[in-house]
């Protein structure tokens, strides 16, 4: 259940297949194009509940060895947060080794759409962090494996507020567990990280009467949300250790670990960030000793799943929506299950997720 860990050896620097032993994942696929630049790793987790999906995030990573990590973390978190969504979907994921900014090209989506059609459809790939509707535009050029495409295209366009909204359910979940009422009303919550699912959010949190305080890299949002929402701004170090109800992590992961969870002063931590444990059991664990109420990951978070999903009936934001409100009642069994259990809330989540993969292994083994 902890973090994905590589042997090293002066011969190859890291055993990737040390590091999968605890993570079952079914397959990896390097991609590499010279002509257009390609880098780039698919990780399939597993395909009992239907074929994997999961996006596609292009990333600056210091070591090759990080890119792998990342892409056998987050498709792992997938497979776990499809399963308990409800989904007929699998975990999968991908990651582009290179800055969006200046290396992101045409040709290259489009080489890498050829990667993601060579897999037969065990692979169904959507934006991420580094990465947009147009991007996947590009892609679906060379594949019709791909989802969270345009409006206009028939997808679901921008996946954010789907997400963002999913987080306020299970903020509110959590809001219910530790007060008895799940009113926000006169509560004080630090968001870390304004992206798109962070702003919407902040909407949510501010129609409710939240006082809010805000972090992240870009001035200008910072500004913005000052002037819409009455946010205050702090940096990034000082959000952890903030007199505040709630805790929100909507940027990168492996945001609680030693280091900050022994200064939270929080009730709840609830965001849209993936993989917010550094270790899913030790800091679980800790959470659950401080008594702060944490909200599972790729349960909170599944919005945006759940809305790409939708394209598979015709898309309909309404229907989206709806279905992505049933977060609230999946955190609260969560809480319920750690409870019966003994154990912390992540571990609880993980064992719902594995008690459907498990029940539906009787009808097939994978996609």
């Amino acid at each position: 259940m902890g973090d994905i860990q590589f042997e090293t050896t002066p011969a190859t620097q890291f055993d990737l297949f040390a590091g999968l032993e605890s993570t079952d994942h079914e397959q990896i696929v390097f991609c590499q194009d010279n002509a257009t630049g390609l880098k780039a790793i698919i990780a399939i987790h597993n395909t009992v509940l239907g074929p994997g999906l999961g996006g596609t995030r292009m990333w600056v990573y210091q070591h090759e060895k990080d890119a792998i990590r990342d892409a056998l973390r987050l498709s792992r978190g997938m497979t776990y947060k499809a399963a308990v969504a409800g989904l007929n979907l699998g975990g999968a994921k991908a990651v582009i080794i290179g800055d969006p900014k200046t290396q992101k090209s045409e040709a290259l989506m489009r080489k890498f759409g050829r990667f993601v059609e060579n897999l037969n459809g065990k692979y169904i790939t959507a934006e991420d962090v580094g990465t947009t509707t147009r991007d996947m535009e590009y892609v679906q050029m060379e594949t019709e494996h791909v989802v969270g495409l345009p409006e206009s295209m028939g997808g679901g366009g921008d996946p954010s507020p789907v997400t963002a909204y999913g987080t306020y359910m299970g903020i509110k979940a959590s809001a219910q567990k530790a007060y008895g009422s799940d009113s926000l009303a006169g509560k004080s919550a630090a968001v870390m990280g304004i992206g798109k699912v962070g702003w919407h959010l902040l909407e949510l949190l501010h129609k409710e009467g939240v006082k809010l305080y805000i972090s992240d890299l870009n001035a200008d949002v910072l500004k913005k949300a000052a002037a819409d929402f009455g946010a205050i701004a702090v940096s990034s170090e000082d959000m952890i250790s903030l007199d505040v109800d709630i805790f929100a992590p909507c940027a990168m992961g492996g945001i609680l670990n030693d280091e900050t969870i022994p200064n939270l002063k929080c009730q709840i931590v609830a965001g849209a960030a993936n993989n917010q444990l550094e270790d899913e059991l030790v800091h679980g664990d800790l959470l659950k000793k401080m008594g702060i109420v944490y909200a599972p990951d790729f349960v909170i978070n599944s919005g945006g799943l759940i809305n790409v999903y939708s394209e598979y009936n015709g898309y309909v934001r309404e229907i989206a929506m709806s279905q992505t409100e049933k977060i609230y009642d999946t955190i609260l069994d969560c809480y319920q299950m750690a409870s019966n259990l003994n154990v912390n809330s992540q571990i609880a989540a993980i064992k719902l997720a594995e008690k459907r993969i498990n029940d539906m292994r009787l009808v097939r083994s994978t996609y």
